[in-house]
């Protein structure tokens, strides 16, 4: 099981992608199918944010193990997710027409608010091997991949005023994403007494 764990979950976690593809041949994206494909990469863009926050509660709650395999390849799909919902802006969306581009990114508030949560994800991506948390050393590493939460809650700020009117996805997800905050502090709160004692 352990052999093919991360390779089934990749299959599984690609599959959105295969279904986009699916749609865009036969017809299914719709009357609109940039907007379509725009909504769906950002829809899994933050699912995946979710599953990625659920492995280390699961092994400090609940003691299983097997999740935490999991979450180093949910993280780097999530980010990979939202570069193709950005790079789907960039270039189907608008063409790579950078004048506008650029109007976008410093007047309108949710593509801001998006582009700061895809800014938060790339180093956590970049940094999400072995090697880096070598150099970086266990404590700094995870001082920064605490900048996940940050891009959680940017990435609900953006899906709220991007839908503006239907609220619930982004007010279900803002729920799911305090919870899983929630689940992390006792095992903050002892980390840091024991880094007192031994202090």
């Amino acid at each position: 099981m352990k052999r093919w764990l991360k390779p089934a979950a990749v299959a599984v976690l690609l599959l959105p992608i295969g279904k986009m593809g699916w749609d865009a041949a036969t017809g299914g994206l719709g009357a609109n199918p940039v907007e379509a494909v725009q909504n769906r990469l950002g829809f899994w863009t933050i699912v995946l944010l979710a599953l990625s926050l659920v492995p280390t509660p699961a092994g400090e709650l609940l003691g299983l193990a097997w999740p935490q395999r999991l979450r180093r390849v949910l993280g780097v799909t999530a980010f990979a997710y939202a570069l193709l919902h950005f790079l789907f802006y960039v270039g189907v969306d608008k063409f790579f027409d950078w004048p506008t581009i650029s109007r976008d990114l410093t007047r309108r508030p949710f593509l801001m608010v998006g582009f700061a949560a895809l800014l938060c994800l790339a180093p956590l991506a970049v940094t999400s091997t072995d090697g880096w948390l070598r150099r970086l050393g266990y404590r700094r590493w995870k001082l920064l991949h605490r900048l996940v939460y940050l891009a959680a809650a940017l990435a609900v700020v953006h899906f709220a005023w991007r839908v503006k009117a239907d609220m619930r996805r982004p007010l279900l997800f803002a729920g799911i994403f305090a919870a899983l905050l929630a689940l992390r502090i006792p095992g903050w709160v002892r980390a840091a007494r024991r880094g007192r004692r031994n202090a």
